[in-house]
């Protein structure tokens, strides 16, 4: 038997009035399953900084859930970056996800502000410097696209914790083998922080493998000809929910404690993979506006 796990959701701010509904109804849907902390998203080159601040004060406001603010240090100098992370502190935001950050749209590759900070590295250790923070990071169980090898990123990811990080979340991944065998090596590296699995409830077969073709992530053979004939019997979302409760349960069984999922603003089939995995909602959260 699988033990209850701790849950934790990923929600993006809206830049659109239509958005900024799918936003609300995501949250109002998904508050009562009573999650650990739930984060919130920057846009690319930090495009949505306002509008990340304006989402993670009104959800720890209006719905009482302990909010993490993502944070990185792309196009800003380091005293913009900090001054970003003042005010979260001065909102009574306490928790942060420290990230280096994609490149802006039409740019290549990363490129440091030149009075910014070079990488997440130097991020994590000038938040951490503040002493107002738990900050957690990223991780990346299938190599980075911009990474030589996977010791490169467990040694990368290294740096972070000890420059003051407490845990880390991963980038999505199909497959249970691909995330313990990360967890193993981390640990024999001498990573001791949590390393917190992230989840892609599959929504959309096909943007869900245009994502995993960015960043990395490798497809498993078969999972096109399964989601093909899912999709001409009209039981797409079936498997969709039954893959993701698979993965859940297999890394459960494997003393896997936190589960982290991308809700892409949608909150029906993590809703559902939760409640199959014995989590169910608090009615009382289910009044809360």
């Amino acid at each position: 038997m699988t033990r209850r796990p701790r849950i934790s959701f990923e929600f993006f701010p809206p830049q659109s009035l239509e958005a900024s509904f799918r936003l609300w109804e995501t949250v109002q849907v998904l508050a009562p399953l009573k999650p650990n902390f739930v984060s919130v998203t920057y846009g690319a080159g930090g495009t949505t900084r306002k509008l990340t601040h304006e989402a993670v004060t009104t959800i720890g406001k209006n719905y009482g859930l302990n909010v993490a603010a993502h944070l990185t240090c792309v196009d800003a100098t380091r005293d913009e970056t900090m001054a970003i992370a003042d005010s979260y502190a001065a909102a009574g935001v306490t928790e942060l996800v420290a990230l280096r950050g994609d490149a802006p749209k039409g740019a290549e590759r990363f490129t440091p502000h030149p009075e910014g900070f070079a990488d997440s590295v130097e991020l994590v250790a000038a938040l951490a410097g503040t002493g107002k923070f738990t900050l957690r990071v990223g991780a990346y169980p299938e190599r980075h696209p911009e990474a030589a090898d996977r010791d490169q990123d467990i040694a990368w990811l290294k740096r972070k914790i000890d420059a003051g990080a407490s845990s880390a979340i991963t980038q999505f991944f199909f497959q249970a083998d691909t995330f313990l065998r990360f967890r193993d090596a981390c640990a024999a590296a001498g990573i001791t922080a949590p390393i917190i699995p992230g989840i892609l409830p599959i929504e959309n077969w096909e943007g869900t493998k245009r994502f995993a073709g960015r960043c990395g992530t490798r497809v498993p053979v078969g999972m096109d000809e399964a989601f093909a004939g899912a999709r001409a019997e009209g039981r797409q979302d079936a498997l969709a929910q039954a893959l993701c409760v698979d993965l859940c349960e297999a890394l459960l069984r494997e003393g896997v404690e936190d589960l982290h999922f991308y809700t892409l603003n949608r909150p029906q089939l993590t809703r559902d993979v939760c409640e199959a995995l014995g989590l169910r909602p608090d009615a009382a959260l289910d009044q809360v506006a």
